[in-house]
């Protein structure tokens, strides 16, 4: 037995985070308004940002040295965060209008229809501690709003989001959860802009 005390400890389990199960129950039906909505499609992601692509939980120290994006060593997410993003932005879409690939978007400009396209590009996603003890969900996304028609594209408009959400605590369960709950922000007022914009 004394042998056995001498074993290093187990290491630690990694452990994996999405933006959890969104809503439980069906949304409400549209409202005449809102069915009225025009069909739109939510373009291919944007990978631009490489250091988006994979899927490290990444955290900022600000009072340190806030250009230095660093992982957590065992927790990641299930996806790429734009990824994860883009399929919560898709289901919020989806409440109050048909979202589209961009492959039926094409057939529609062949047809000599117009359509909207919804471009994003997720800049910044990071669990940011402003102190030691003081954090928060940081995410910032570009949306931009396209008129998609047999002449070309047209810009409907282009808007930064950014949202900082309190993390409940300083470590990735805690910025995992802020930046879940921040996205979900971003995502109500970039629905809220799209559906203004017509």
């Amino acid at each position: 037995m004394t042998a056995c005390s001498a074993l290093p400890d187990k290491p630690h389990r990694s452990v994996s985070y999405d933006f959890g199960p969104g809503p439980l129950a069906p949304a409400a039906t549209a409202s005449a308004a809102t069915a009225a909505l025009p069909p739109i499609t939510l373009a291919d992601l944007d990978t631009s940002a490489s250091r988006l692509e994979g899927t490290a939980l990444n955290y900022r120290m600000g009072y340190e040295d806030a250009q230095a994006l660093r992982p957590y060593a065992t927790a990641r997410w299930t996806q790429p965060p734009l990824q994860l993003f883009r399929q919560r932005l898709r289901d919020a879409l989806a409440e109050q209008r048909t979202v589209l690939g961009t492959l039926e978007a094409g057939n529609l400009a062949r047809e000599g229809r117009s359509s909207e396209v919804l471009r994003i590009s997720l800049d910044e996603f990071s669990h940011y501690f402003a102190s030691p003890t003081s954090s928060s969900g940081l995410v910032r996304v570009r949306a931009t709003l396209l008129s998609l028609s047999p002449t070309g594209e047209r810009v409907l408009g282009q808007r930064v989001f950014v949202v900082q959400r309190p993390a409940a605590t300083a470590d990735a369960a805690g910025g995992a959860k802020a930046l879940a709950s921040g996205s979900d922000e971003v995502i109500a007022d970039m629905v809220r802009w799209v559906n203004s914009r017509r």
